[in-house]
């Protein structure tokens, strides 16, 4: 389906591009010392305000799975996705008051750092090649062909022809300014991104729900959409209440109060809490406190994403569905309808196509890549960190300058895009290639969360009992996964060994292995505190007022929000 761009569309994306490309060339040669020391280039020399650490998180977490992928989940689900992000604010103030202080008291670079010090440099070998691998092979290669796939279906005629185009020019873009000047041209074009991608994002909801009614008006669209389609606003789902229109319970994977108090935590905590490209730029702060302002402005950002990407989801099936609100011809576009059943990922290149007028289609495809682009750059320069800080310098080149160093980073990220430029295309062979991914993470993320948690809040824990915790997470995840669909199926354990949605099996996984870990370091040490253990020292987690009021706000506002959309 093409969105039918014509010349000043391209124009408005080529002045967007070569805006960004020259702040973060700007940004970078203004920062005296970026070539002499690793603080400059991966820390962006511990000079970033809260609303710079802010813009910065929400410009590397969204993505064109969110915009495209999110969307075809609020065609699907409605807005029982919008969980994801609305979960995620409050993990934002949970992060900032009780985990960064640690971090920064650290004085970490690196988030495999903090294992070394609690547990063991082997230990944080271990995870930093993992975290390489998880980054080149799945993070950076999925936002290449997610991206590149998305700009084929929007700017292109979706048959695949743009994709290897896409590609190139997506890597292409983020490596002009990103290994050149590190983290600081990154947040600071970051700033710019999510000005353009929130704006843009609230431009095509806004447009499409002003067409809802004969007499227009946002407000008025939004009453008529609510009153259409009343079933797609539950935010807590039960077994059964919503079937997407492929035919499949969409409670296995929002099952219900999971969202709230199960599973999602695990992956929203991992995520926002451990993961090196987004807590990097925190580590990055001029202080504590700018860190916690900036993360708690994400948290409010965050509640505006599901306007952006899950409100245009409904809206599409609103106007694609039937009087019984099925999509099937002739109520539905044929964009929608294919032999494999309904695509629901049409859905924001549909708007786009039907709502969006000239000029403002340009503006839209730079806020996506936009979204695309930040997040490529900030998984570059974190893997860069990763492998100069945690394995060139101990093993390679322990004397190794800060010059070197710095040489080292980018050309580390230099291969690491290469391979992922390598990778992507391949990613056309596989079917739902990003729910694949979701999967494989959703594996080791409860583990690694686990080893964290034990190492951050108890005393208590071992780097064996943390080791062996790690394999038996995964163990047990793979049992969660394939023991019901395998050997318990038609047995005598079938109703011992349930088929459980994703969610579940993560919470579960992620509380074994944290009692796992504890009982195995009582056993290791006798009931003996670990010689490791990390103190606490009094009023760390202290907040200040401003903090303290936004939180507060942040907590009232999702109370209000799940009471009443329950």
């Amino acid at each position: 389906m093409n969105a039918v761009f014509n010349y000043w569309d391209y124009v408005v994306l080529a002045v967007y591009c070569l805006s960004i490309i020259a702040l973060g060339l700007w940004v970078s040669r203004s920062k005296k010392g970026v070539e002499k020391t690793t603080s400059d280039y991966f820390l962006a020399g511990k000079t970033l305000p809260w609303w710079a650490i802010g813009s910065s998180l929400i410009a590397a977490n969204i993505s064109a799975e969110q915009f495209i992928g999110m969307s075809g989940s609020g065609f699907a689900i409605g807005l029982a996705i919008a969980s994801y992000e609305w979960m995620a604010a409050i993990t934002l103030v949970i992060v900032a008051k009780y985990f960064l202080p640690v971090f920064i008291e650290k004085k970490l670079f690196t988030i495999p750092e903090f294992i070394e010090q609690r547990y063991s440099t082997t230990l944080k070998s271990i995870l930093a090649v993992f975290w390489i691998a998880l980054f080149v092979l799945v993070n950076l290669t999925t936002v290449l062909f997610l991206g590149a796939k998305t700009l084929d279906t929007i700017a292109g005629d979706g048959s695949g022809s743009l994709i290897m185009i896409g590609i190139f020019g997506l890597a292409l873009f983020a490596a002009t300014y990103s290994l050149w000047g590190g983290l600081s041209a990154v947040a600071w074009t970051d700033v710019l991104q999510v000005v353009l991608l929130i704006g843009g994002g609230l431009a095509t909801t806004f447009i499409a729900l002003d067409h809802l009614t004969p007499d227009g008006g946002i407000i008025a669209g939004i009453k008529h959409l609510y009153a259409a389609v009343p079933e797609k606003f539950s935010m807590i789902l039960s077994k059964g209440e919503m079937i997407t229109p492929n035919g499949n319970d969409a409670y296995n994977d929002l099952p219900g109060l999971a969202v709230l108090l199960g599973g999602l935590w695990v992956a929203n905590l991992y995520y926002w809490g451990f993961n090196q490209y987004i807590i990097q730029r925190t580590l990055a702060a001029k202080t504590l406190r700018e860190a916690q302002k900036g993360m708690v402005f994400a948290g409010f950002l965050k509640l505006l994403i599901p306007l952006i990407v899950v409100i245009p989801g409904i809206i599409a099936f609103m106007m694609n569905s039937s009087p019984d609100h099925q999509v099937v011809a002739p109520y539905a576009n044929d964009a929608f309808l294919s032999a494999t059943g309904v695509d629901n990922d049409r859905a924001f290149p549909w708007l786009i196509a039907t709502f969006i007028p000239t000029g403002v289609k340009g503006l839209i495809l730079a806020a996506l890549v936009a979204a695309i682009v930040s997040s490529l750059a900030s998984m570059l320069n974190s893997t860069a960190t990763i492998f100069t800080m945690d394995l060139y310098k101990p093993y390679l080149r322990p004397q190794a300058s800060e010059k070197q160093m710095v040489r080292t980073g980018r050309i580390s990220a230099s291969v690491a895009l290469v391979i992922a430029v390598m990778i992507a295309p391949m990613l056309g062979n596989l079917k739902q290639a990003f729910q694949y991914i979701q999967e494989y993470t959703g594996v080791v993320s409860p583990g690694i969360l686990a080893i964290f948690l034990m190492g951050l809040f108890t005393k208590k824990a071992t780097n064996r009992a943390a080791i062996t915790g790690a394999l038996f997470s995964i163990l047990l995840a793979m049992f969660l996964k394939a023991g019901p669909k395998g050997w318990g199926e038609g047995t005598a354990f079938e109703a011992l060994l349930p088929v459980l949605p994703w969610m579940h099996q993560m919470m579960i996984t992620c509380l074994a292995t944290m009692a796992f870990i504890y009982i195995f370091s009582l056993i290791e040490l006798k009931g003996r505190n670990d010689a490791k253990a990390m103190p606490i020292a009094k009023g760390l987690f202290k907040t200040d007022p401003s903090f303290n009021i936004a939180a507060t706000a942040i907590i009232l506002i999702l109370i209000a929000l799940y009471a009443l959309f329950w």
